[in-house]
């Protein structure tokens, strides 16, 4: 919940003015207010435009919440479903979950779905039975076809907002794990191909690190992101990560 419209559209301005680097895919998530300012600005530009989340249902009385028609109405093909802040704030569980994803991809959306473990979890050691519980829970019902319009995203609900950021061989670790759990599931060839971000205090001085992991394919900003500068030397490490 960042940038008025006036906001947003001097981000955007700013934006376009710099180079995306070669075979990086970058995506920006505004505000519903902003999308369809977002998406005319971007049309042209290759940095695709996502919505924060959407509504289970198709229409109906829900004051205040938007749905999958909608966002394909301003231009918007992508949303994120599943973020900790969801969960937490607006107790969004997994069942919830798993029918907004069956929404989406009723709909043709791509889909960027926020898995990861509290504090609690990770001082317990239940931190893998917990992932794969929310994979199980929310996305193993569907079909393998449908994994083309998915990425994962692991965000350790600890490492948030709170300024500690997990090391590499943390990230690492659960990536792998999610990548094999999805592979038990379905396939090696369909894990191989999906695309797992991590989201968790990532920074232009920590980026490359994190990004240089085997089955890390990206990142799911959050802070960093709002200022431009910052935000593009995050998607230069991941260029850089790649080339090495």
């Amino acid at each position: 919940m960042n940038y008025d419209l006036a906001e947003t559209e001097l981000f955007l301005a700013d934006l376009k003015t710099r180079m995306i680097p070669e075979d990086v895919e970058v995506m920006i998530a505004p505000p519903f207010t902003s999308l369809h300012a977002a998406f005319k600005s971007l049309h042209k530009h290759p940095v695709t435009v996502v919505a924060q989340n959407m509504h289970q249902c198709e229409s109906g009385a829900y004051t205040g919440e938007i749905s999958a028609g909608m966002l394909l109405s301003v231009g918007v093909k992508t949303v994120i479903l599943g973020h900790s802040e969801r969960r937490e704030y607006f107790h969004e569980d997994n069942e919830t979950l798993a029918k907004k994803v069956d929404t989406a991809l009723k709909n043709e959306m791509t889909i960027i779905f926020c898995i990861g473990e509290e504090q609690e979890e990770r001082k317990n050691d239940t931190y893998f039975q917990w992932i794969e519980k929310q994979l199980n829970d929310s996305l193993f019902h569907v079909s393998e076809e449908s994994w083309e319009k998915i990425i994962v995203a692991y965000e350790p609900i600890w490492a948030i907002g709170t300024g500690e950021t997990a090391s590499p061989e943390q990230v690492q670790e659960m990536h792998s794990f999610i990548r094999g759990t999805i592979a038990k599931k379905y396939s090696e060839e369909v894990a191989d191909r999906i695309s797992i971000l991590y989201g968790g205090s990532v920074k232009p001085d920590n980026a490359q690190k994190i990004f240089e992991q085997k089955d890390v394919d990206g990142g799911l900003i959050g802070g960093a992101s709002l200022e431009v500068e910052s935000f593009m030397k995050i998607a230069d490490s991941f260029k850089k990560a790649s080339d090495n």
